[in-house]
Protein backbone atom coordinates (compact mmCIF):
# COMPACT_ATOMS: atom_id res chain seq x y z
CA UNK A 1 0.00 0.00 0.00
CA UNK A 2 1.42 3.26 -0.68
CA UNK A 3 1.38 6.03 1.57
CA UNK A 4 -0.50 9.03 0.99
CA UNK A 5 0.82 12.21 0.07
CA UNK A 6 -1.06 15.48 -0.32
CA UNK A 7 -1.80 16.19 -3.98
CA UNK A 8 0.50 19.14 -4.94
CA UNK A 9 -0.97 21.79 -7.79
CA UNK A 10 0.84 21.19 -11.70
CA UNK A 11 3.48 23.50 -12.68
CA UNK A 12 1.19 24.08 -15.71
CA UNK A 13 -1.22 25.94 -13.47
CA UNK A 14 -1.82 29.88 -13.48
CA UNK A 15 0.55 31.97 -10.85
CA UNK A 16 -0.65 34.67 -8.60
CA UNK A 17 -0.55 37.72 -10.57
CA UNK A 18 -0.66 41.39 -8.63
CA UNK A 19 -1.23 44.42 -11.18
CA UNK A 20 -0.39 42.37 -14.12
CA UNK A 21 3.39 40.66 -12.69
CA UNK A 22 3.86 37.50 -11.55
CA UNK A 23 3.96 37.88 -7.65
CA UNK A 24 7.35 38.49 -6.08
CA UNK A 25 7.15 39.94 -2.89
CA UNK A 26 8.89 39.62 0.67
CA UNK A 27 8.04 40.98 3.73
CA UNK A 28 10.56 40.68 6.54
CA UNK A 29 11.78 41.77 10.02
CA UNK A 30 15.24 42.27 11.79
CA UNK A 31 18.16 43.95 12.62
CA UNK A 32 20.46 46.30 10.22
CA UNK A 33 23.78 44.68 10.77
CA UNK A 34 25.61 45.71 7.95
CA UNK A 35 25.35 48.95 5.66
CA UNK A 36 27.47 50.84 3.11
CA UNK A 37 28.20 54.47 2.38
CA UNK A 38 25.17 56.21 0.28
CA UNK A 39 26.01 56.36 -2.98
CA UNK A 40 23.75 57.73 -6.08
CA UNK A 41 23.50 56.85 -10.01
CA UNK A 42 24.95 58.64 -12.57
CA UNK A 43 21.11 60.48 -12.92
CA UNK A 44 21.71 61.29 -9.47
CA UNK A 45 18.99 58.61 -7.66
CA UNK A 46 20.49 57.56 -3.94
CA UNK A 47 21.63 53.97 -3.32
CA UNK A 48 21.93 52.14 -0.17
CA UNK A 49 23.47 48.56 0.44
CA UNK A 50 22.83 46.92 3.79
CA UNK A 51 22.60 43.69 5.69
CA UNK A 52 19.60 42.85 7.41
CA UNK A 53 20.06 40.25 10.21
CA UNK A 54 16.66 38.43 11.25
CA UNK A 55 16.33 35.90 13.57
CA UNK A 56 13.16 33.72 14.36
CA UNK A 57 11.48 30.60 15.26
CA UNK A 58 9.31 29.43 12.80
CA UNK A 59 7.60 25.70 12.22
CA UNK A 60 8.56 23.06 9.77
CA UNK A 61 6.90 20.02 9.57
CA UNK A 62 5.31 20.46 12.82
CA UNK A 63 8.62 21.36 14.41
CA UNK A 64 10.24 24.51 15.73
CA UNK A 65 13.21 25.27 13.92
CA UNK A 66 15.71 28.33 15.25
CA UNK A 67 16.15 30.28 11.43
CA UNK A 68 19.34 32.98 11.88
CA UNK A 69 19.75 34.69 8.37
CA UNK A 70 21.93 37.93 6.78
CA UNK A 71 19.63 39.13 4.36
CA UNK A 72 21.37 41.78 1.35
CA UNK A 73 19.07 45.09 1.13
CA UNK A 74 19.18 47.27 -1.50
CA UNK A 75 17.01 50.74 -1.51
CA UNK A 76 16.36 53.22 -3.98
CA UNK A 77 15.47 57.02 -3.65
CA UNK A 78 13.70 57.84 -0.42
CA UNK A 79 14.17 54.45 0.87
CA UNK A 80 17.91 54.75 0.32
CA UNK A 81 17.93 57.76 2.09
CA UNK A 82 16.02 56.37 5.36
CA UNK A 83 17.74 53.20 5.26
CA UNK A 84 21.21 55.69 4.96
CA UNK A 85 19.91 57.20 8.38
CA UNK A 86 19.25 54.36 10.31
CA UNK A 87 21.50 53.44 13.28
CA UNK A 88 22.79 49.81 13.12
CA UNK A 89 21.31 47.31 15.30
CA UNK A 90 17.65 49.28 14.46
CA UNK A 91 14.35 47.05 14.36
CA UNK A 92 13.10 47.48 11.10
CA UNK A 93 9.99 45.72 9.07
CA UNK A 94 11.00 45.86 5.20
CA UNK A 95 9.10 44.72 1.94
CA UNK A 96 9.93 44.26 -1.17
CA UNK A 97 10.85 42.19 -4.31
CA UNK A 98 13.83 39.80 -4.88
CA UNK A 99 16.42 39.63 -7.67
CA UNK A 100 19.27 38.94 -8.93
CA UNK A 101 22.72 41.30 -7.48
CA UNK A 102 23.69 41.59 -11.30
CA UNK A 103 23.39 39.90 -14.68
CA UNK A 104 26.26 37.69 -14.13
CA UNK A 105 25.56 37.10 -10.19
CA UNK A 106 22.69 34.43 -8.93
CA UNK A 107 22.87 35.91 -5.27
CA UNK A 108 19.45 37.34 -4.39
CA UNK A 109 19.32 40.49 -3.21
CA UNK A 110 15.87 42.40 -1.10
CA UNK A 111 15.14 45.66 -3.40
CA UNK A 112 13.48 47.56 -0.41
CA UNK A 113 10.10 48.86 -1.43
CA UNK A 114 9.10 49.77 2.13
CA UNK A 115 10.70 50.16 5.29
CA UNK A 116 9.21 50.69 8.91
CA UNK A 117 11.00 51.20 11.68
CA UNK A 118 9.79 49.35 14.79
CA UNK A 119 11.38 50.47 17.88
CA UNK A 120 8.95 52.75 19.87
CA UNK A 121 6.09 51.32 17.81
CA UNK A 122 5.59 48.24 19.70
CA UNK A 123 2.64 49.56 21.88
CA UNK A 124 1.00 51.26 18.92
Amino acid sequence: MKPLRPKLPSLSAQPDKSAGALLNRLQVVGQLCERKPLRHTPAGLPVAEARLKHQSEQLEAGLPRQVVCEIPLLALGSEARWLDVAPLGAAVRVSGFLAAKSRSSRTLVLHVQEIEFLEGNQNG
